[in-house]
């Protein structure tokens, strides 16, 4: 009777034991815990992060994939040279990594069974071709990290219960009208580092979507696209080929808190066209062409960061970021960049920087010709 009551003791204490999950949390630390970061600063609901692993109860199940780790409904089966996605998984299973793999297709049954699963996790395989009923199974699936495989086309019938898609790096060019319907809980979707254009965009291809979070940089984009949700708090842009910002491109995008425009080719910005943004708090437009400060900032009441290094501004003016009078401005700046311009900086006034916190808020210098 003893032996068998210390093995109980010891099966007990082994479930205990904290597990290292190396591949996958090393991605969502990359990726997904700085969404969350990201989400917090925009005020999404921060609930859909990465689960609380303390709130999972210990499996006692002994299905678990040959060459895999699983624990507390984790199945972490990364860095396996795996050709297809492996049987025996565990119908509990709550957390499904397999990245890094040789990965070239999801069939019909790949995740039969699998109902309870929250995260899957297939980045940097070699996926090309997705049945139209793989993900049918999913029916809880709030995270869906798809990115760097060669996917040419947005998959068809992701589940209604998805909350984030990451699908960034592959090779989507379109993306049709209908592809997002009901998707209800979909709030944050990145698919940067696709070859889109905008007309890879059809009328009426994000209807339906209540996004806080969008991300569509390293594309090929030539102006900002008119028909996104308008409920997003972060829009980023970065890294494509447009070269200016008209008076109504941002005209549906009033809940902006984060816009993200650097590494393009913006020469001009059209008077009047950020006073369509009255929430903004972070503008990043770095490494762009611009020569002078965009007009309208003063305006902006809870503006805190601007991004404006790397341009080509040759002046700035007393009041091109600060508004006449005291009590307008709801919150100061924490951070203005203009270092890498070539503005004459002694000459710019003291005053300009009335509504700054501190002055080691303000970078300047270190232009090169």
């Amino acid at each position: 009777m003893r032996p068998l009551w210390l093995l109980a003791s010891l099966l007990a204490l082994s479930q205990a034991l904290p597990f290292e999950q190396k591949g996958f949390w090393d991605f969502t630390l990359d990726d997904g815990l700085l969404m969350m970061n990201d989400e917090e600063a925009s005020g999404a609901d921060t609930t859909s992060g990465v689960p609380d692993l303390d709130s999972l109860t210990p499996t006692f199940s002994a299905m678990c994939p040959f060459g895999c780790h699983c624990h507390l409904r984790v199945v972490q089966c990364s860095d396996l040279g795996l050709k297809s996605v492996p049987k025996e998984i565990s119908p509990d299973t709550t957390l499904l990594d397999l990245q890094n793999n040789d990965i070239t297709e999801l069939r019909k049954d790949d995740f039969k069974g699998l109902q309870h699963l929250y995260a899957l996790v297939l980045v940097n395989n070699k996926i090309s071709k997705i049945h139209e009923k793989a993900f049918s199974p999913l029916r809880k699936l709030q995270k869906l990290y798809i990115s760097k495989n060669n996917l040419v086309e947005i998959p068809p019938n992701l589940p209604g219960s998805l909350v984030e898609l990451r699908i960034h790096d592959n090779r989507i060019r379109k993306v049709p009208k209908g592809v997002f319907s009901g998707l209800r809980n979909m709030n944050c979707i990145e698919m940067g580092g696709n070859p889109l254009e905008n007309s890879g965009f059809e009328p009426g291809a994000f209807d339906g979507l209540k996004l806080n979070y969008l991300r569509i940089s390293e594309s090929k984009l030539t102006g900002i696209p008119k028909d996104l949700p308008e409920t997003l708090n972060e829009l980023h842009l970065d890294h494509n080929k447009i070269q200016a910002i008209e008076l109504e491109d941002l005209l549906r995008y009033s809940k902006l808190y984060r816009l993200g425009l650097g590494h393009n080719q913006i020469r001009m910005i059209e008077n009047g066209s950020l006073s369509f943004l009255p929430t903004l708090r972070e503008l990043h437009l770095d490494n762009n062409k611009l020569s002078r400060v965009p007009a309208g900032l003063p305006d902006l009441k809870l503006l805190q960061v601007v991004y404006l290094h790397s341009n080509n501004i040759t002046k700035v003016g007393v009041n091109d970021f600060c508004p006449v009078g005291f009590g307008v401005k709801r919150a100061y700046y924490n951070g203005i960049s203009l270092f890498n311009n070539p503005v004459p900086y002694w000459e710019v006034q003291p005053a300009t920087f009335r509504c700054v916190t501190d002055r080691l808020a303000i970078q300047f210098g270190n232009y090169k010709k």
